[in-house]
Order: C-alpha cells, then sequence, then structure tokens
C-alpha cells in the first residue's frame, strides 16, 4: 500500500535540518519514497493523510533500556538500600521468561504510546524480549546480560553464553529484531570474561555489543584497586573498546578516558533522568560530542529512570550540560533532538536505515499534536519538543510503514491485558515484600 501524509509540519532530521512546515511525505511499504513542501503528488489509490499540521518526525531511538524491568517501576523508591533489601532478591526468585514478558510488554506499551520507535535494551532471558518487541512491531536490538552476581537466567558465564548463541540462531535476519551480547559491566564480568566478549564478538562482527561503562564510583574504585587505572583504559585492555561498541552512563570519564573512547570510536548512551534521580552525576555529553563520539539519548530501566519515554529526557540532558557550563548555549534544543533520532541511530548502528525522513531510509516515524496550548507559539519546533511537548502528545507511530499506533490508539498490544499481566506480577513482589519486611521485624 502507498501511504501518503499531506499537511504536515515535517522535521526531516536530515544533515541540513531541512523544514517543511508545510509538507508532504509518501510511503510505498516499508519505505519512504518521496517528500516534499505544499502541493502533494496524485497517488491513484494511496491512503491520504491529512495531518493538520502537527509534526511528523522520525521515530525516537531510546539507546539504552532494561525493558523486563517495568515491573519494579517505584518499588522501593525512597529506601536507601532498596538494591539488596528488595530488588536482587526479587530478581533472583521471580524472575523468569513469564515475568520478563509482561515487563517488556509494558515497556513495547508505554514506549509506543511515547513516540520511541527503536530500543536498545539488556536484560535476561533475552529471546522473550525479542519476540515481545517483534510483536508490537518495534524495532529493537536486545541484549543478553552476561554477569557475575548470580543473575536469574544463568549461573555460569558458559550458561550465559549459550544464551546468546540461542539469542543469536533465533533473530539473525530478522527485519527489526537484531541480537546483542551485553557484558554487564567491567567490575561484574570482569577482565577474563571481557576479554572472551572480545573474542565472541570478532568472530560475530554483526553482533552489536551493549555494557554500563564508567557508571559508578564502584567501578571506578573496581578498576583502581584492581587494575591500577580507569575503568576505560580496563575495557581496552580486554579488547573491548571498539568501534560501535554501545557504552551505557559514561559518567566517570577523565579527559583521557575520552580520548581512548574517540580513538576507539566507541558509541554512547546517556541516561540523565535516571543518573541524576540516583546522585550518580553528569555526563560529560558535550566534551564526548565534542571529541566526535555518537550520544544517543536512554531511558534506562523503569525501576531507576521510572519512564521510557523521551520527552522526560530532554530537559534535564540539555539542563544539566547548561548547568556545567553556566551557560544556556550547550546542547541547544534541535542538538537534543538529533540525539534522540539520527545521533541515536548512529549510536545503534541504524543509521543508514532509521532517523531522519529521507527518501530510500525505512518508514519509522511519529506524528506529534499541537493541539495542547502549552506548545504554543512555537517560535523553534525543537524548542517546543524539548522543553513543552509530552509522551500524550504522540497521535500516531509507524515502523517499517505499519502502523503501531492511530490516533492513541495502540494496535499491535492489547492494553488492557498487558497492564493486568503487570499488575500480577507486582502483587507477587508487594507479597514478598512484606515478607522480607516482616523478617526485618
Amino acid at each position: 500500500m502507498t501511504i501518503l501524509l499531506t499537511n504536515a509540519w515535517l522535521l526531516t532530521i536530515d544533515a541540513a535540518m531541512n523544514v517543511h512546515e508545510n509538507g508532504w511525505l509518501r510511503i510505498e511499504g516499508d519505505t519512504i519514497t518521496a517528500l516534499g513542501s505544499d502541493a502533494p503528488p496524485e497517488v491513484p489509490g494511496a491512503q491520504v493523510i491529512d495531518c493538520q499540521g502537527d509534526f511528523v518526525m522520525p521515530g525516537m531511538v531510546n539507546t539504552h533500556c532494561h525493558m523486563g524491568m517495568t515491573v519494579f517501576r517505584g518499588l522501593g523508591e525512597d529506601v536507601d538500600d532498596r538494591l539488596y533489601r528488595y530488588i536482587l532478591p526479587l530478581e533472583r526468585k521471580f524472575v523468569d521468561r513469564q515475568m520478563v514478558r509482561a515487563g517488556t510488554a509494558l515497556s513495547a506499551l508505554e514506549m509506543i504510546q511515547g513516540g520511541v520507535t527503536t530500543v536498545a535494551d539488556m536484560y535476561y532471558f533475552e529471546t522473550e524480549v525479542g519476540r515481545v518487541a517483534a510483536a508490537s512491531g518495534l524495532r529493537a536490538i536486545v541484549g543478553q546480560t552476561l554477569a557475575d552476581f548470580d543473575p536469574p537466567d544463568h549461573k555460569s558465564f558458559e550458561e550465559g553464553f549459550a544464551l546468546i548463541e540461542e539469542l543469536v540462531a533465533e533473530f539473525a535476519g530478522h527485519p527489526l529484531v537484531t541480537p546483542s551480547i551485553a557484558p554487564h559491566a567491567p567490575y561484574s564480568t570482569g577482565l577474563a570474561v571481557m576479554e572472551r566478549v572480545a573474542r565472541w564478538s570478532a568472530d560475530h562482527p554483526g553482533v552489536p555489543v551493549q555494557m554500563h561503562l564508567a557508571e559508578s564510583d564502584l567501578e571506578v574504585k573496581w578498576a583502581r584497586d584492581t587494575h591500577q587505572t580507569s575503568t576505560v583504559e580496563v575495557t581496552r585492555q580486554a579488547g573491548l573498546l571498539k568501534p560501535g561498541l554501545i557504552c551505557a552512563h559514561c559518567l566517570q570519564l577523565d579527559d583521557a578516558d575520552i580520548a581512548l573512547m574517540a580513538e576507539a570510536r566507541v558509541c554512547v548512551a546517556t541516561n540523565p533522568r535516571s543518573n541524576g534521580k540516583a546522585g550518580r552525576g553528569i555526563a560529560p555529553v558535550e566534551k564526548l560530542r565534542a571529541a566526535g563520539l555518537p550520544v544517543g539519548i536512554g531511558s534506562d530501566g523503569a525501576m531507576s529512570g521510572n519512564t521510557l519515554d523521551l520527552f522526560s529526557q530532554f530537559a534535564p540532558v540539555s539542563m544539566f550540560a547548561k548547568l556545567l557550563a553556566g551557560s544556556r548555549k550547550p546542547l541547544p534544543a534541535s542538538s537534543v533532538i538529533r540525539m534522540a533520532t539520527i545521533e541515536g541511530a548512529r549510536v545503534l548502528g541504524l543509521s543508514e536505515k532509521i532517523g531522519s525522513l529521507e527518501v530510500g531510509k525505512q518508514a519509522d516515524l511519529i506524528r506529534i499534536s499541537l493541539a495542547a496550548p502549552r506548545l504554543h507559539p512555537i517560535y523553534d519546533p525543537y524548542s517546543a519538543l524539548v522543553f513543552a511537548a509530552m509522551p500524550t502528545d504522540v497521535t500516531d507511530a509507524m515502523v517499517a510503514g505499519r502502523w503501531l499506533m492511530r490516533d492513541r490508539s495502540v494496535e499491535t498490544l492489547e492494553p488492557a491485558r498487558v497492564v493486568a499481566d503487570a499488575m500480577q506480577v507486582a502483587a507477587t513482589f508487594k507479597a514478598e515484600m512484606r515478607e522480607i519486611d516482616g523478617g526485618a521485624r
């Protein structure tokens, strides 16, 4: 089918940042085949959609998420030791394939409603994550996590690598879902395992590698005490600091670390809301981008950042850069939107396919209503998106020419069932938390 979007305020996010205030866009199958301004062409038999002057832009790219963890959202929020008191015991006891499916479906529903069309995920039982993402129509990079802290789906690294092989076998060549290997972090895998991941990656060049890097003081202390150097240098020594490595967080960096990362041509996923909420620090986004590193925006998991849309990340990522510099100038709104679209796509190795509205690219796009009074007047569309727009302004979402949401109605998931499944998991968690707290007394 041919789809023709007309009367749209097209934000192409191409190299020239072309904007068509009275624009049109033609989609044939899964591909954008033409776009322009003013009078649209006559296309016999096309489905014509009048966008009534709304923004139409590339679907947003969430470069770091833990979709299965949505069921932990808000749990033990004000408890200092919640990780060891609640989270890890609950994960070890209850996280299984069914729970991951429930959390992932809730994440997919939230992200589609918030204008995210591509996500990079790393968690456990990732074959289930890939299946749910595919069914929901999201484009996804799904990373099977490897860790040494008794994770719920593998008790040894041998079992973990077997899960990665299973993931790769199932999704190799999938049009939307890309399998990935995801060593949790340097301190939680160790040098020997990172070296093994590097060798495995060299034998599987089409499989992305994701990891947390330079996220916490604990990680920096581990690298200093164990290896007498920085966590970035440990990763380099392991052979894992290499082109395309997706590095999440990247808070505890000095100039030497950034130089190593730039030389290696790695990619960065910054998570401003999660990091700020945890009091962990501010990522040096401006320095990273100035060094030539692509930086995308991630939500992190809902346990940490609570929301999975990117609108809630926009103001923090921009404001943090301005606070660091003491100026309004750093990270302008247009740069934030590039980070959420084409630059995020570059982080995930997908910028040839998605991230901008250009002829030949996949038709991954969203429509954002301008009906809300808080969006007006609009002097700068990017400023409106970064500082005033909300997830509920997204009315439509498309991936590869397929509508995932029309007029706020998600067509690929059953919202009531998705929420009910998540609530059932939450009931189990609440009962266990009462047991934990009762035992403490």
